[in-house]
Parts: structure tokens; C-alpha cells; sequence
């Protein structure tokens, strides 16, 4: 009994030549400069296995592809999107609930932190407050009795009045957030915390900032361009980038993005780069950090009539790259292509690609695989 055994890669790829008598239409779909059919540089998947794999092909057209100037940035939170929670009085810090960390979500109005001046030299600034506040107030109303009477004058009467308002305002500011805890500082807006920048037991000064909290709705993309491209930034009008953190690449036009500005000069305190800015929404589901540095590629003036191709569909060999186009149903070809520009999203093809060629746009890595699948001579057993 004999035993023939083939092994195949990802076991959907079988390497063997085409068989085009078949059928008449392979002959029109070709360029004359393509290799001719049933060549050693053939690969045969067939239809269900290049489904099984994730195979996709795409006819390709000529299309518009903008100039690039690829550069690096910065992802920071976008100005009135991010708040800072600040000590309203001098005090210990403590939290007002179980715990306040990065990252928990938090809403408006709601308490962070209580701040406690118990047992301190100076006292509790809300009952210093309060009797101040008495006090203006007893004074003002002695003097309103008086000077109808002119026993005061009419200044010394304005003087105390503006004292009493001085010291009601001041305690009703600090008297709202009181509690038998001490002062509570509360959430300014609805977000997330970004930045815890205290700890329980710390003591910290009035107006000093406690924690960091960003809706997190809008964001900023600042890119740094080399002065080297500063005349071509007036023709800036997108970008797209991608974070280091998940190797994913975003697109400002599909984030409702948009340019702010760019710089006017640069200098050697910013290495002679010249600052570009966008504002666009960030994604629903989350993804982008604010604070990352990114990779970024400017798109400027359009050009018609490119053909160019997704990441995915290139492969690379020792620094040459290859795409693979379809000859037929099952029949796959491995064609060098010249690169030119890349956006992050596409890559322009200089040569080796036409348009109305069907090239695979998606699972190329494993139309590689079969191609690189060799026929092991069959082993036998005899028994």
C-alpha cells in the first residue's frame, strides 16, 4: 500500500500550473507585458481556500492621491475639553470617596477631594470666613441706622458696605462646599481623571492644582514639520496618523477633522520644525491617548490619475516589493511594483501595476505562503 503525503502551507496552498484552455476570458483580462499563463511564477488557490484565508481582490482604477509630507507629532487634549480640579482652600488632602485614580470616570459636580485645615496654625479658613462675615455684616447694619441720621458719614457708610460684600461673597464661596469633613473640592466637568497630581496626606495651597479631568470628546494632533516643507503648508488641508501603541492607522477626514493653524517661524528651541495643528473628534470607542507621540503623514495638493494600493496589499522580499495579481478564478501571479508616496493608508505604485489589473488587496501574506509552498516528493511505505 502506498501513502502519497502533501504538504501545504496553512493547508490551503497547492503550487502546480493553470490550466487556462478552459476558458477563453483569461486571454483579455492580461496586458501583453504580464507573464504569459501556466509559468513557474503561478500560484494555484482555489476559490474556497482563498475564501477559507481572507483573500481579497479589487479591480484597480487611477485615482486621486495627495502630496506627502510624512513627519512625527503629538496627540494632546483639545483646549475647553480638559479641566483642572484646584484647592479652593489650604488644607490636607483626602479622598472623598474610596479612592480617586487615572483613568476612573467621573461627573460633573460630583466630590474628589476633602480638604481639612483642622488643627492647622492658621485655622479653619471657612469659620475665619464666617466670622469675618459676621462681623462686616453687624458693622454694616450698625451703620445703616446712622447715617440717615448723618451721625456717619456717607463714606465711611460706603466702606463698610463694601466690606460686608467682600466678606459675605467670600464665605458663601467657601461655605458651599463645606462639610463636617472639611471643604470639598468637586469634579468641574463631566470626563475621566487624566492626572492625579496629589496624594492622601498632602497639604497643598489654595488655587493649586489637585487633578486633571478631560472629556476626552475633542482632541489635537500637533505635527512638527521640518522648515524644509513650509512653503508647501499652505496646502495642507488633512493628515493621517498612526499610534505606536496598537500599529493603527486613523484618517482626519473619517474623525471629522480639520486644520487649526500652522506656525509662522520656527527655531532652534523647536528644532527648526514648524508646528501644524488639527482638531478632530475622538473615536467612541476610545484608542487614542492623549499625550502619545504619533506618526504622522500630511496630505497636501491632490494628484489625478495614481494607482495606488493598501498596505495590505504589498509584500516584501530582501527590500523589494511585490504584489500579487489574479490571472483567473484559482490562478495567481507574483508581480514586482515600484513604490512612490505613502499616506500611512495607501501606497503609490510607480510601475508594475495597470489599471483594470485585479490585484489582492487583502490577505496577499498568505497568497505568499502558497507561493512559497514547494511539492515534497512523494514518500512511500511499503508494508
Amino acid at each position: 500500500m502506498k501513502q502519497f503525503i502533501f504538504t501545504g502551507v496553512l493547508g490551503i496552498a497547492l503550487l502546480a500550473s493553470c490550466n487556462h484552455s478552459s476558458s477563453e476570458s483569461h486571454a483579455h483580462a492580461q496586458d501583453e507585458a504580464h507573464a504569459p499563463h501556466g509559468g513557474a511564477n503561478e500560484i494555484v488557490l482555489h476559490p474556497h481556500q482563498a475564501q477559507a484565508a481572507g483573500v481579497e481582490v479589487s479591480t484597480i482604477q487611477t485615482d486621486t492621491f495627495r502630496q506627502v509630507i510624512p513627519t512625527g507629532g503629538q496627540i494632546l487634549a483639545a483646549q475647553g475639553d480638559e479641566r483642572t480640579a484646584v484647592a479652593t482652600v489650604s488644607g490636607v488632602v483626602s479622598f472623598a470617596g474610596k479612592q480617586v485614580v487615572e483613568g476612573m470616570p467621573v461627573s460633573a459636580g460630583s466630590s474628589l477631594f476633602i480638604l481639612s485645615s483642622k488643627h492647622m496654625a492658621d485655622g479653619d479658613p471657612v469659620e475665619k470666613a464666617r466670622i469675618d462675615y459676621e462681623t462686616a455684616r453687624k458693622e454694616y447694619e450698625r451703620m445703616q441706622a446712622l447715617v440717615a441720621d448723618r451721625i456717619v458719614s456717607r463714606k465711611a457708610f460706603e466702606q463698610a458696605r463694601q466690606a460686608y460684600e467682600q466678606a459675605r461673597i467670600s464665605y458663601e464661596a467657601l461655605s458651599g462646599g463645606q462639610s463636617g469633613q472639611g471643604q470639598t473640592v468637586t469634579a468641574p466637568i463631566g470626563g475621566h481623571i487624566k492626572t492625579l497630581l496629589v496624594k492622601e496626606g498632602d497639604y497643598v495651597q489654595v488655587g493649586q492644582p489637585l487633578a486633571t479631568i478631560t472629556r476626552g470628546e475633542k482632541l489635537y494632533l500637533r505635527a512638527h514639520v521640518s522648515e524644509k516643507y513650509y512653503a508647501d503648508l499652505p496646502r495642507i488641508a488633512s493628515a493621517n496618523f498612526g499610534t505606536p501603541y496598537d500599529n493603527k492607522m486613523y484618517s482626519l477626514e473619517q474623525l471629522d477633522g480639520h486644520l487649526l493653524s500652522y506656525g509662522k517661524a520656527s527655531g532652534a528651541e523647536s528644532g527648526y520644525r514648524v508646528p501644524v495643528t488639527f482638531e478632530f473628534n475622538a473615536p467612541k470607542e476610545g484608542g487614542i491617548v492623549p499625550g502619545a507621540y504619533v506618526e504622522v503623514y500630511l496630505l497636501g495638493a491632490p494628484r489625478e490619475g495614481i494607482i495606488a494600493l493598501p498596505h495590505a496589499a504589498l509584500t516584501e522580499e530582501q527590500g523589494a516589493y511585490f504584489v500579487y495579481r489574479q490571472l483567473d478564478e484559482e490562478c495567481y501571479e507574483k508581480q514586482p511594483v515600484e513604490l512612490g508616496a505613502d499616506d500611512g493608508l495607501r501606497v503609490e505604485i510607480r510601475s508594475g501595476v495597470q489599471a483594470g489589473d485585479r490585484i489582492v488587496t487583502r490577505g496577499a501574506y498568505q497568497v505568499k505562503l502558497a507561493g512559497a509552498t514547494s511539492a515534497i516528493p512523494p514518500h512511500t511505505h511499503e508494508h
